[in-house]
């Protein structure tokens, strides 16, 4: 008796009936700067945290924004206030421990996408994506932690 585990071209369609859904309008995310902003010379020392922090130093030549040194953080390369959270897809991410919280995005499934919190466990995901999918709500993570059940 050897177990047959279903090919992707199942998995693709018994998850396919998710990954209908689309949101009410999607407009172009446009990125103003495509790479991070990285703390001043934090690529010399591997001790040192890579997450921006604003340069004091008296005489420091980043400080003072002299030619060659990398850029500054400025207000100026936000993001549109429109597109600001939207991943991709054009949903915006909102993050469920229950049912209870599911429900929130009755009227607002076609703005918000459900992403599953990482303590969630198996038997509460499967009930949450099942009653996602009764109120046509996306969830980005619905395949984490499934098990491919045993065909007998």
């Amino acid at each position: 008796t050897s177990r047959v585990l279903p090919s992707k071209q199942h998995f693709r369609m018994v998850v396919g009936s998710r990954s209908k859904l689309r949101p009410a309008s999607r407009p172009k995310i446009v990125k103003k700067k495509s790479n991070k902003f990285v703390r001043f010379e934090a690529d010399m020392w591997k001790r040192m945290n890579p997450a921006w922090r604003k340069p004091h130093g008296m005489d420091g030549r980043f400080r003072r924004h002299f030619k060659g040194t990398p850029k500054h953080v400025k207000i100026g390369y936000g993001s549109n206030k429109k597109t600001r959270f939207l991943m991709p897809d054009g949903f915006v991410k909102f993050v469920v421990n229950n049912i209870a919280e599911l429900e929130l995005l009755l009227m607002h499934n076609k703005k918000y996408a459900c992403e599953i919190a990482h303590n969630v466990s198996a038997r509460k995901r499967k009930a949450i994506v099942e009653r996602a999918e009764q109120l046509s709500i996306k969830v980005t993570n619905a395949d984490a932690r499934l098990r491919s059940e045993e065909a007998e």
